[in-house]
């Protein structure tokens, strides 16, 4: 089996269709091949492996990593689940404490437990990053004898005709929508709708597990179990969104009905009630269906960061302001999501390019005080290419983690953590390193300088905002954050809200959505649904 890049012509790699691969058929690999032939845990080896009689054994253990104990804990608390008889685990911890080292520990001991065969790693994306960095710690634990295959959230088509023992679902915050068909997929892999004793033992973790209760259906097989039910009252083949919405009613969750299907109350008592009541379905059980510690570093130091603009600048920023006010008036009277969402869309992609120069200014300065920057934005026309080109522009090097195929994620990623760029402009909002001082897969160590990161625009997400300041504030590791915005204008109330609301938004079980709300108000979007102002994806 041979991984060729799509729209690639390699001699010797032919496709074939009935695999849907390149194929190399003889008995050893020409050397102008080698390049392209798939390392161990892939999902290339594994499909290799059923292809031929005598698959190509896994590697030994490289005995790279050690374990801290805090690790070795949560592998028990995952054992101790499965040995009970549990098929769910939420592993909840900070950004940081090392969910990943803990998941495959657990997995491990819990095909020892089952005697399982394998194991299913659903890793987030970039591919280029999120792959080898699984795989690397699973040949550096030992894969315990399981056959171990991971894969992205978008290949979980490539996996549905095969059955899983045990499944890690890395982030699993992505599988917030059952209306996606990554949530079909997922359901039928993970056996989401078969009785208890019949589906595969489920990992799942993440830091920000979901907004509302609402955004929690990955944990209904969980929460059905710790209350004593059957699958068939929690979720639906046509409905499943309905169906968790209409079981967390009955179990006393505040779910209101909206314009757009259901909703969680806005009565702040009983917010904190449901978000008392549902975590303690997982936690209060014995032993405990999930595990959630804080950062030992305490929690990501954030502060806004106000941008003065000049007459000219606020000139064009006003203009911005009042076309897009007209554009969200036409589309709210004719009742246009579509129409509503291009609006907001453009005004702050609009409203982002006026503020480089001075978000360039800033990171200059940081880079001038021997700090390292990691700059998070949401648009690459309008934010991370201008950003990136002054930097440039002005002797400094960039890294750069954005758009699809335009870079060599981890090459880029690597040049920023060995120091060589002093600066990452990124839009992805998980799965990359750039703390300090971690031990890179050479066996180096990345660079001390400390790290701070600014938003150029701030996430509407609380989930994305996490997920992002959890990319450097880590493993021990204090990075502040700045949210950066125009003052005066309404980016500064904005700005305001996240800076206030970002910590809420990673409960372990749900989070306080009311910064949502507040946003919509104040952008005159309060009429669309809450995913026109989170983002396509959910973020």
């Amino acid at each position: 089996m041979l991984d060729v890049p799509y729209g690639t012509q390699v001699d010797g790699a032919a496709w074939h269709p009935a695999v849907k691969a390149h194929l190399y058929v003889g008995r050893a690999v020409p050397a102008h091949l080698k390049a392209y032939v798939p390392g161990p845990y892939t999902l290339g080896r594994f499909l290799e492996g059923t292809l031929n009689p005598d698959p190509t054994p896994a590697p030994p253990a490289t005995d790279e990593l050690e374990p801290r104990r805090i690790q070795f804990e949560a592998a028990d608390a995952i054992a101790e689940r499965a040995a009970a008889g549990g098929r769910q685990f939420l592993l909840a911890d900070e950004p940081g404490v090392g969910k990943t080292i803990s998941a495959v520990l657990g997995a491990t001991a819990v095909g020892d437990l089952r005697g399982a065969r394998r194991v299913l790693v659903v890793a987030d994306r970039p591919a280029a990053i999120t792959i080898g960095h699984w795989c690397r710690t699973i040949a550096a634990l030992g894969d315990g004898g399981l056959e171990w295959v991971v894969i992205t959230w978008d290949r979980l088509d490539k996996v549905t005709d095969h059955a899983w023992d045990v499944i890690i679902a890395d982030e699993a915050h992505a599988l917030r929508r059952t209306t996606t068909k990554r949530w079909k997929l997922w359901a039928r892999i993970s056996g989401h709708g078969k009785p208890h004793d019949r589906a595969p033992f489920v990992i799942a973790t993440t830091a920000t597990p979901g907004h509302t209760p609402l955004e929690l259906p990955y944990l209904a097989p969980a929460y059905a179990q710790t209350l004593g039910e059957p699958m068939r009252q929690w979720t639906s083949a046509t409905k499943p969104e309905v169906a968790f919405a209409a079981a967390l009613e009955r179990h006393g969750v505040g779910v209101e009905q909206g314009r757009y299907g259901a909703t969680w109350t806005t009565d702040p008592a009983r917010r904190a009630a449901d978000l008392k009541l549902v975590r303690g379905w997982l936690a209060d059980v014995r032993p405990p269906a999930m595990l959630h510690r804080a950062a030992p570093w305490g929690p990501v130091p954030i502060s806004g960061m106000p941008v003065t603009l000049t007459p000219a600048e606020r000139t064009a920023y006003e203009a911005e302001w009042g076309e897009f006010c007209r554009e969200m008036d036409l589309a709210r009277r004719g009742r246009n999501v579509a129409k509503g969402r291009a609006a907001l869309l453009r005004f702050r992609q609009k409203a982002a390019l006026i503020r480089v120069d001075s978000t360039v200014a800033w990171i200059g300065q940081q880079v001038e005080s021997e700090r390292q920057v990691a700059c998070s934005v949401e648009f690459v026309s309008t934010a991370a290419d201008p950003i990136a080109d002054r930097l440039r522009d002005s002797g400094i090097e960039v890294a750069t983690i954005y758009g699809r195929d335009r870079f060599d994620v981890e090459a880029e990623r690597l040049r920023f953590q060995t120091g060589e760029a002093k600066v990452c402009v990124f839009t992805t909002v998980a799965s990359i390193s750039l703390h300090a001082g971690e031990t890179l897969a050479d066996g180096r160590r990345a660079s001390t300088e400390p790290r701070v990161g600014v938003f150029h625009q701030a996430r509407f997400s609380g989930i994305a905002a996490r997920q992002v300041t959890g990319r450097t504030h880590r493993d021990h590791q204090v990075s502040p954050w700045q949210v950066a915005y125009a003052e005066g204008t309404v980016e500064e109330q904005v700005g305001r809200v996240m800076v206030e609301r970002i910590a809420a938004a990673s409960d372990t079980v749900g989070g306080d959505t009311t910064g949502l709300t507040d946003l919509a108000r104040l952008l005159g979007a309060d009429w669309l649904p809450p995913a026109a102002l989170q983002g396509g994806d959910g973020t």
